[in-house]
């Protein structure tokens, strides 16, 4: 789990600032969303959202969105089995997710799931019901991106997806994601036929399946991500004597100087000997001792000379 810095001690106070207590079976946390800040500061999300096969009973063929300006979203249980609620004045929906038993859950990806309340031997457990319609059996899997739990035990972050099949594992699938207070976490690119780093394919990782991590690389950042058999690193520094700022695009060059920044996307063995491009802060925030802690960027990197292109974006906790 990330450290709580002093960025994410000040977004989770507004965040319990916001709360509100909604009756279920078990105590729920209440909804809340923060503004976006005017530095770029990252911001929290509080949605759910799901699709729905012709023939699947629980979400009858149709799509739905929710927010926290739209209904109420809440979280309740703890990471061996959560519960997450969505209510309005005319319908409501339950997504449960429990951990094999014995297990807590944690940023992975479960396969096999059983009806929660009812999962055998080492299977996780699924159940997604609604408007009064739920399965007597399930068949699907889910995803955990994020997790996060208080000193209490009690859920302050959940990021996940859901597949369900309801009665028979060949049935019409129901799809959704859950998202209370989540922070983005993940990497994405796409390359170009030609590019040299990328080699002409695309992917994007997310906590389910990679990991990512963040440090000081001069005046700017590093971000590292292992997953899928894939490692990346991405090295974006300002121009010298400039600190990065977001709403920023700077040009760059494979190393920063007086007029360029500097941008070194390399991995899997692969990397630029020179490189030109630019990239682009869209959000930041710093610690108490200045430090980068959390940081969104798109970036586009041409190898060699090349025109072909390796393009990704960048989020950490933003």
């Amino acid at each position: 789990m990330p450290r709580r810095t002093g960025w994410r001690r000040a977004l989770t106070g507004l965040l319990a600032g916001l709360t509100a207590t909604i009756g279920l079976t078990t105590a729920l946390a209440a909804p809340a969303a923060a503004a976006a800040a005017a530095d770029g500061a990252p911001v929290a999300v509080t949605r759910y959202s799901h699709t729905s096969q012709a023939g699947d009973y629980i979400g009858q063929g149709s799509a739905a969105a929710y927010t926290a300006k739209t209904a109420t979203i809440s979280v309740g249980g703890s990471a061996e089995y959560a519960r997450f609620r969505v209510s309005t004045d005319s319908t409501w929906w339950d997504v449960e997710l429990a951990a094999p038993a014995g297990e807590k859950l944690h940023p992975g990806v479960y396969r096999d799931a059983e009806r929660a309340a009812f999962r055998t031997g080492r299977s996780p457990g699924l159940d997604v019901s609604g408007d009064g319609r739920g399965c007597n059996e399930v068949y699907g899997q889910f995803s955990v991106d994020q997790i996060e739990t208080d000193d209490s035990g009690a859920i302050t972050v959940l990021d996940a997806t859901y597949t369900q099949h309801c009665e028979s594992a060949t049935a019409p699938a129901l799809k959704g994601v859950v998202k209370y207070r989540a922070l983005p976490l993940s990497y994405a690119y796409t390359s170009d036929s030609g590019d040299y780093i990328g080699q002409g394919t695309s992917a994007r990782h997310t906590g389910a399946t990679s990991t990512f991590g963040l440090r000081a690389w001069g005046d700017g950042v590093q971000y590292d991500v292992s997953g899928k058999r894939e490692y990346y690193t991405a090295l974006l520094t300002p121009p010298t004597g400039q600190r990065l700022e977001a709403g920023r695009t700077y040009e760059t060059r494979r190393s920063s100087d007086e007029s360029f920044g500097g941008l070194d996307v390399h991995g899997n063995g692969r990397g630029c000997n020179t490189s030109t491009g630019e990239f682009t802060v869209t959000r930041l925030a710093r610690g108490d001792d200045g430090a980068v802690e959390a940081f969104a960027a798109t970036f586009v990197q041409h190898c060699e000379g090349a025109a072909a292109a390796l393009r990704g974006s960048i989020h950490y906790y933003a």
